[in-house]
């Protein structure tokens, strides 16, 4: 089992020079801890290793202190190259899923707005109030998106995080299935 990379975990990325210096909040030793806990669980720290770290991370005053603690075990990069869905959490997921859908609600609103506002303009300036008010139909039509996309709002997120599962278990089937490197010894 391999510690997954916990670099996004942290307050501010202790690898970085800039932010060595800074100091290291209870969530950046939380993350270190919880990274040691998992390669002691492995088998890749002794207890003794394990007790010398935990103890550098619970006193640990700067993200300096923390980066050297897990250097040699948890990568710095991802192992393999691949997409952003590839390491995607259930939960960022279902975030993802809801900001689709609250951009949909968001394009609903500023569609109705500028139809009405532009059409009403043109009433306005072209005929004014004493002929029939023909924008209220393309208004009305325009908007009727905007009670569609509150009332679904469960329907859109669900197919929207089943259509991101999709592409994350298609991104990780290309991962898996992806050639070995040759050896270059001629076999």
């Amino acid at each position: 089992m391999t510690t997954p990379v916990p670099w996004d975990d942290f307050t501010s990325d202790p690898r970085r020079p800039d932010n060595a210096s800074l100091r290291a909040a209870d969530r950046d030793r939380a993350v270190v801890l919880a990274a040691l806990g998992d390669a002691y669980a492995d088998g890749r720290l002794t207890r003794d290793e394990y007790d010398e770290r935990a103890t550098v991370a619970s006193t640990a005053k700067t993200l300096g202190d923390l980066a050297p603690l897990l250097a040699d075990l948890v990568p710095s990069a991802p192992a393999r190259p691949g997409t952003e869905l590839d390491r995607t959490t259930s939960d960022a997921l279902q975030a993802r899923a809801l900001r689709h859908w609250e951009r949909q609600r968001t394009e609903a609103i500023n569609g109705f707005l500028f139809i009405a506002v532009v059409t009403w303009v043109i009433w306005l300036a072209t005929s004014g109030p004493t002929s029939f008010p023909w924008p209220v139909f393309p208004s009305l039509f325009v908007g009727l998106r905007i009670p569609q996309v509150l009332l679904n709002k469960r329907d859109i997120v669900d197919r929207e995080r089943e259509k991101l599962e999709r592409k994350e278990r298609k991104a990780r089937g290309a991962l898996e299935s992806r050639p070995e490197p040759e050896d270059g010894d001629g076999d």
